[in-house]
């Protein structure tokens, strides 16, 4: 069974060790990624969920600069 992040307490998580990439291959992977999800993002409609999500985030925004 695999182990989820939320199956360890906070302080107690183990480290990952992160593969070994060359530039060229972070790069190339870099460049497949963006094509593959920038150009469909970007031509999708924002949901009412996230716009909700956007106003409400711009309102707790502008509750802590009047707070401050």
């Amino acid at each position: 069974m695999a182990q989820l992040a939320t199956d360890y307490a906070a302080d107690t998580l183990p480290q990952a060790s992160l593969p070994n990439l060359s530039g060229e291959t972070r790069n190339r992977l870099g460049h497949a990624l963006r094509e593959a999800y920038v150009e469909p993002c970007e031509s999708l409609p924002i949901t009412d969920v996230q716009v909700e999500l956007l106003l409400r985030l711009r309102q707790k925004e502008r509750d802590r600069r009047r707070g401050a």
